[in-house]
């Protein structure tokens, strides 16, 4: 995988035309790490994103001697510690290779001479961060659970009512036994015993015209509805998409709030150690 659809599939460079992406691409630096090599670790500080070409990265929150809180395995394609190209904070997270990699480092210093050639390209790139940053903000203002058929149902035209009641009805007893009657009882009436002059006698052309006309008509209102179902069943993938997204990043501000409280309760422990306390007494309310 090349550098420059790393960039493509990027959503922070999605403003960026082919010929920036090429330039940006080319001042990449790519570097090696072996199976188990750490990147960076939590509290470093940091001014370079990296971008995975192939091999696994595992970012996770120290914990001690265990082996952290696991967040998140970055995969081939995807990238890491993009924070740390716009703000000079320490990393949030440590970062691990699971595997042997191949990384694309992309420092602050790069992007920013990059940019100041290409001032354009900043604006793209700001277009893009504010356009997530809503997206962001939107999914945490308002509810990410929706009932999908209740807004389903209130947008429904007739005629989409009706595929869904055609629909419906082929698909059930009551219409084969429904049909079967009716065709019984015509041929009945169009044999002769009945009427003497019947209107549709054998081979009941008349009949068979309206069956006809009757299975080009089911087709397309089934197909109608079918359709219908589709774009509910994606209405509704996404929704719960949100939903999940919404819990991960909660579940994702609450391990980074738990791994501070430890580390806090650790640090606090060492000190008051240091200073004499009985070890009984430390990381007590105060």
């Amino acid at each position: 995988m090349k550098a420059t659809p790393l960039l493509r599939s990027i959503a922070l460079f999605d403003g960026l035309s082919a010929q920036d992406l090429d330039a940006l691409a080319g001042a990449l630096e790519s570097r090696t790490f072996a199976a188990g090599a750490n990147i960076f670790t939590q509290g470093d500080s940091g001014s370079s994103m990296y971008i995975v070409e192939h091999g696994e990265i595992n970012i996770f929150l120290p914990d001690g001697q265990s082996p952290g809180i696991a967040l998140r395995t970055i995969l081939p394609g995807e990238y890491f510690g993009e924070l740390a190209l716009f703000d000079d904070k320490p990393r949030s997270a440590s970062a691990l290779a699971g595997s042997d990699v191949l990384l694309y480092e992309l420092p602050r210093a790069t992007l920013e001479n990059y940019l100041e050639h290409r001032p354009r390209a900043a604006l793209a790139i700001l277009r893009t961060i504010s356009a997530r940053l809503r997206e962001t903000n939107a999914l945490l203002s308002s509810r990410a659970a929706k009932n999908v058929n209740e807004e389903f149902e209130k947008s429904l035209s007739w005629g989409d009512r009706l595929a869904d009641v055609v629909a419906e009805l082929n698909g059930s007893w009551k219409f084969i036994l429904l049909l079967l009657g009716f065709t019984l009882v015509w041929c009945l009436i169009n044999t002769g015993w009945i009427m003497k002059s019947p209107l549709d006698p054998y081979p009941y052309q008349f009949f068979n015209l309206a069956l006809a006309i009757l299975v080009g008509l089911q087709g397309p209102l089934i197909v109608m509805s079918q359709n219908r179902q589709s774009r509910k069943d994606r209405a509704r993938s996404d929704g719960d998409f949100n939903v999940n997204l919404k819990n991960e990043m909660n579940i994702e501000i609450l391990l980074r709030e738990v791994g501070e409280l430890r580390a806090e309760l650790k640090s606090d422990r060492a000190a008051s150690t240091k200073k004499g306390y009985p070890e009984s007494i430390v990381g007590q309310p105060r």
